[in-house]
C-alpha cells in the first residue's frame, strides 16, 4: 500500500507539521507500506500530489488540514485518511462551535466571549469573566497568537494580535489549575497525561522546544479519573470524533473543565500523544500503525 504523509500546508502550525509529517514517515512500516511525503505549499496542488496514493496520513495542522477540508477532498477523491471525519473535524477546530455544543450537551467548560470583528469588543462584558483573560484566534493552534491578559488596557492589542489569524477571536476566562489531557484511541481512553509548563500556560514554546514542559503519566484519584474519563469520552461522542483525537482540561480545585479538542494531534518526539501511548507499552511505530488500521475501518464502515 502506498501510504502518502500529507504535511506543510497553509497555516501558522506549516512548520510543526512539517515536523509532524517527517517523524511519522521516518516511523511508517517501510517493509510494509511504500511512504511518500507529500509536503503542501497551496490548495491547488493537493490533488495532483495525492493521485496515485492508496492511503493518506494527515499530519497537518490548522486551517485545511484539521477544520476538516483535506478531509473532504479525500472523500471526493475516494482515498481513506487517518483520524476524524470532515463534520467533526470542522466542529473542533471551531473553539465557539466546540463550546456551545459542551455547553448544551452539559459538559463542563470555561464561561467565553466570542468577537466577529474589533468593534463587538465589550470591556464590560470581559471584566464579568474576572483577569487575566486567555485571548486566542478562535480556529487557531499550537497557541499560536494566545495570550494570557491580565489588565484591561492590554485587550485591544491582544485581540488585534489574534485576528491577524482568524477572522474570529476568542476571550476566555483563565482558569488557574493543573492541566491535564486525555488521548483517546478508537474510543478508549490512554493514560492520562499531566502537563507541568515552564511558562505560566502551556503556550507555543512549552509545546515544541525541548524542555519547555514536563509531561508525565498521571495517577488521578479514583473519584476524578472516573469523571475525567466521563467527560472525555462524552465530549468525543458529542462532537462524533473517529479513530484518534485529544481532550484538554483544567482540574481547578479537584473539578475539571474541558478547554478543547484536538481531531489531529502533533505527532513530534515531543507531542502527548505518542507519550500518553506508551503508558500501554504502545510504542511509537505501533501507535502509528494502529492509527492506520483504525482509520481503515472507519473509512470502511462509512462507505
Amino acid at each position: 500500500m502506498n501510504i502518502g504523509v500529507i504535511m506543510g500546508g497553509i497555516s501558522s502550525e506549516r512548520e510543526i507539521s512539517l515536523k509532524t509529517g517527517k517523524e511519522i514517515a521516518m516511523n511508517l512500516n517501510s517493509k510494509k507500506y511504500k511512504v511518500s511525503e507529500i509536503i503542501i505549499n497551496n490548495t491547488e496542488e493537493l490533488i495532483e500530489k495525492v493521485k496515485n496514493i492508496d492511503f493518506a496520513f494527515i499530519a497537518l495542522h490548522g486551517k485545511f488540514g484539521e477544520d476538516g477540508t483535506i478531509q473532504s477532498v479525500l472523500k471526493t477523491l475516494n482515498i481513506p485518511y487517518t483520524g476524524c471525519d470532515s463534520l467533526s473535524s470542522a466542529i473542533c477546530m471551531d473553539k465557539d462551535m466546540t463550546k456551545k455544543i459542551l455547553k448544551y450537551a452539559d459538559i463542563r467548560t470555561g464561561k467565553w466571549i466570542s468577537l466577529n470583528s474589533l468593534d463587538e469588543l465589550n470591556y464590560d462584558e470581559i471584566n464579568k469573566l474576572a483577569y487575566p483573560v486567555v485571548i486566542k484566534p478562535n480556529s487557531g493552534g499550537s497557541s499560536v497568537a494566545t495570550n494570557l491578559i491580565s489588565k484591561e488596557k492590554d485587550i485591544k492589542a491582544a485581540v488585534e494580535e489574534a485576528f491577524k489569524y482568524d477572522t474570529e477571536v476568542m476571550i476566555e476566562e483563565y482558569i488557574k489549575g493543573d492541566e491535564i489531557t486525555c488521548c483517546i484511541l478508537k474510543g478508549k481512553m490512554l493514560p492520562v497525561l499531566a502537563i507541568k509548563p515552564k511558562s505560566n500556560f502551556f503556550d507555543y514554546t512549552s509545546k515544541y522546544e525541548d524542555g519547555g514542559a514536563e509531561e508525565i503519566i498521571v495517577n488521578l484519584t479514583e473519584k476524578l479519573h472516573k469523571e475525567v474519563e466521563e467527560m472525555a469520552i462524552a465530549c468525543w461522542k458529542e462532537l462524533k470524533c473517529s479513530v484518534y483525537a485529544r481532550v484538554d482540561m483544567i482540574v481547578k480545585e479537584g473539578i475539571p473543565y474541558i478547554l478543547e479538542i484536538n481531531t489531529l494531534p502533533g505527532m513530534t518526539k515531543n507531542s502527548l500523544f505518542p507519550k500518553s501511548a506508551s503508558g500501554v507499552n504502545m510504542d511509537f511505530k505501533m501507535l502509528l500503525e494502529n492509527i492506520i488500521q483504525y482509520s481503515i475501518e472507519e473509512r470502511r464502515n462509512k462507505i
